[in-house]
């Protein structure tokens, strides 16, 4: 499904589906911002806090930590939403397509 480790290939290919149509948004990233925010930052403050440790190990610990959990996050929440979108035969709608 991914051609990248972000990016969606064209078309799937086992069947040729076309996944030109994938539009994600920013549901993922919010996702993230999310879960990185409520369970890991605290992590990273209640070890600051417990150990005494300096903010430069801190730093040098948790940074890539961070990094490294949303990044794989991001990837898996970005493959979800887009087989939400799939699944529910989800489209974006133009305000030009609204009836009034």
């Amino acid at each position: 499904m991914f051609k990248g480790f972000l990016s969606f290939h064209d078309n799937c290919e086992a069947c040729g589906a076309d996944f030109t149509v994938e539009d994600a948004g920013d549901g993922p990233t919010i996702f993230v911002i999310f879960i990185v925010g409520i369970f890991i930052v605290p992590m990273a403050l209640g070890f600051s806090m417990l150990l005494n440790a300096p903010m430069w190990l801190t730093y040098l610990i948790w940074i890539p930590v961070i990094i490294i959990v949303s990044l794989v996050l991001l990837r898996l929440l970005r493959g979800v939403m887009f087989n939400l979108q799939w699944k529910h035969d989800a489209v974006e709608i133009k305000s030009s397509e609204i009836e009034q």
